[in-house]
């Protein structure tokens, strides 16, 4: 527990240090563009903390209403090779953004799920996302290069969760 408490105080040490050193540069180069960074920042932050507020308390509401015992049998940590498999494909046809993404995989690790068959839904939502590939991509790249892109992508997840399987529990 104390570890995982310094390492986030470390990450959001650095997380504030660079913003610092970005409003530094930003206040060299000019008042207009600390101006305009902090407005722009200002913005994004007041449109994005209700999105995220709502996938936390979903994800807790989801994690009440979700059954723990599909959860367990389908992912959990004695899953194994099926339950990664299982998971990487339910993360690739997973729609939405990271409010979405995230709370299912908060949810699942709430519910029981095991690490590396979240880790593999998460990889997979992350990178692969069928949604996101036949709205966007698809219609706006080379066929190759999407086909390139899904192949490369695919043994990822399970990369991944092989990863945290040899690296131990979280």
């Amino acid at each position: 527990m104390e570890l995982k408490l310094d390492l986030a105080l470390i990450l959001t040490g650095v997380l504030w240090g660079a913003v610092l050193v970005l409003g530094l540069m930003a206040w060299r180069r000019g008042r207009i563009l600390l101006r305009e960074g902090l407005r722009t920042g200002g913005l994004d932050f007041i449109h994005i903390l209700p999105r995220i507020m709502l996938g936390v308390v979903g994800s807790g509401y989801l994690a009440a209403v979700m059954p723990q015992s599909l959860i367990i049998q389908w992912i959990g940590p004695q899953s194994g090779f099926l339950g990664v498999a299982i998971a990487a494909v339910f993360g690739a046809i997973t729609p939405g953004g990271a409010v979405v993404g995230f709370a299912i995989a908060a949810t699942a690790l709430k519910t029981g799920g095991g690490a590396p068959q979240v880790i593999a839904y998460a990889t997979a939502w992350a990178l692969i996302s069928l949604q996101r590939t036949l709205v966007w991509e698809v219609p706006a790249m080379p066929a190759q290069f999407v086909t390139m892109r899904l192949l490369a992508s695919v043994p990822l997840p399970f990369l991944a969760a092989l990863g945290a399987m040899l690296i131990g529990r979280p």
